[in-house]
């Protein structure tokens, strides 16, 4: 199939594996605040990857982490007067259950960073090896200068630009141990009143951009055919994975696709957990079904942002209550059958090319007309068969 992969900058051949599982990492959510209609997205995505690469006969192992050990969670914990992990545990819990009601296809793996980090020492001990760290009063920085590409993935321009993006996202340029204000975190001396492990380099706590290199190469190997996540992952947290697995591994690329999802707006800003502005899963699944959820938020092209309405949100109710008509309708006996193997074909063709599961809601909706239509003058057997593989791909409940 044709992929994006915004390293490149352009579509490019995925060849599915046919001798072994295809690789798939995705960036899962920080426990504070779960699961909102733009982690619903995200995940929605590769969902409806996974369905299609098995209906081509490929298999994916596929691994989604949870940041239950970040800054943002601690910083929610304490406003909340509640245990760091107490707070992961119950929006863990959550998600899981947001997921299951979403019909997501449950990953393969799904490892807690606060499980993981004695997995991260050896990779940080490596990189200070390799020459790519360094140490600094009980802190371990990455060493941005040792990585001339470091950013590329992201085009911001140059060293400005990335150190102004990285400022917004979480990153210290005054931070005195950092030999450069764009150096990031491997390893941290913990706040008072944070969680600490133990390490060669004193207790603390691990970077976010370490957690991610470790899980993925534990469970999927040194390299992926695809790394995903939603788009703000694109600077810096990516691009660090990138040069920090690479300088312990010395194995180029790291993945061979990086894929990312638009980010979901509401009212004109941003959908984020730190605007509060937010559509829940749990409550959305409460006023409409999952799968026109579903059907919803697959009719925007995946790498582009979109703007949630929550009535148009609704209306997509009444596509879905016409895929179910569409399924359950009698074939009429002794007539001709309906043909749509030509929509089929055009569905297939649309996420074959770049995964355009907004072009393939079309034909699934043009399916649909055509046998309501025909159902009293057609045999509809053969069509309903068509209908449902591809609704099926886009992982409606409806049609398993």
């Amino acid at each position: 199939m044709q992929l994006y992969d915004t390293l490149r900058g352009h579509k490019a051949t995925l060849a599915i594996p046919t001798d072994r599982p295809l690789t798939l990492y995705v960036c899962g959510v920080t426990p504070y605040d779960t699961t909102h209609i733009g982690h619903a997205h995200t995940f929605l995505i590769f969902d409806i990857f996974i369905r299609y690469v098995r209906s081509q006969g490929g298999s994916v192992l596929y691994c989604q982490n949870v940041t239950d050990v970040d800054d943002p969670l601690f910083e929610r914990a304490n406003r909340d007067n509640i245990a760091w992990d107490a707070l992961a545990k119950r929006e863990v819990d959550q998600f899981i259950k947001d997921c299951r009601a979403m019909n997501f296809i449950t990953p393969d793996f799904f490892p807690k960073v606060s499980e993981e980090i004695t997995g991260m020492i050896p990779i940080i001990e490596g990189l200070i090896r390799n020459g790519k760290a360094y140490v600094s009063n009980g802190n371990v920085f990455f060493d941005v200068s040792s990585e001339p590409t470091y950013g590329e993935m992201a085009r911001l321009g140059g060293y400005e630009q990335m150190l102004n993006t990285a400022n917004e996202r979480g990153n210290n340029p005054n931070d005195p141990n950092k030999h450069n204000p764009l150096d990031f975190v491997l390893w941290q001396v913990s706040r008072p009143g944070e969680p600490t492990w133990p390490s060669p380099w004193g207790p603390g706590r691990p970077g976010w951009h370490i957690e991610c290199t470790a899980m993925s190469t534990r469970y999927l190997g040194e390299q992926l055919d695809v790394h995903g996540g939603g788009r703000d992952l694109i600077f810096p947290h990516h691009p660090s994975e990138i040069v920090q697995t690479e300088g312990y591994t010395n194995k180029r690329p790291f993945s061979q696709f990086w894929v990312h999802g638009g980010l979901t707006w509401l009212d004109g800003s941003k959908m984020s957990k730190s605007l509060g502005n937010l559509v829940f899963v749990r409550d959305a699944v409460i006023q409409q079904s999952p799968d026109s959820i579903r059907w919803y938020l697959a009719s925007f092209p995946y790498r582009e942002d979109f703007n949630y309405i929550r009535a148009d949100a609704a209306a997509a109710e009444h596509d879905v209550a016409r895929l179910v008509a569409a399924l359950g309708a009698t074939s009429a006996v002794a007539a001709p059958a309906l043909d749509v193997s030509a929509e089929r074909a055009a569905f297939f063709a649309a996420l074959d090319d770049d995964l355009q599961m907004h072009v393939g809601i079309q034909h699934i909706k043009s399916m649909i007309d055509q046998i309501l239509a025909a159902q009293t003058t057609h045999a509809i057997t053969t069509a309903q068969a068509d209908l449902r593989a591809c609704a099926q791909i886009i992982g409606f409940i409806a049609a398993e």
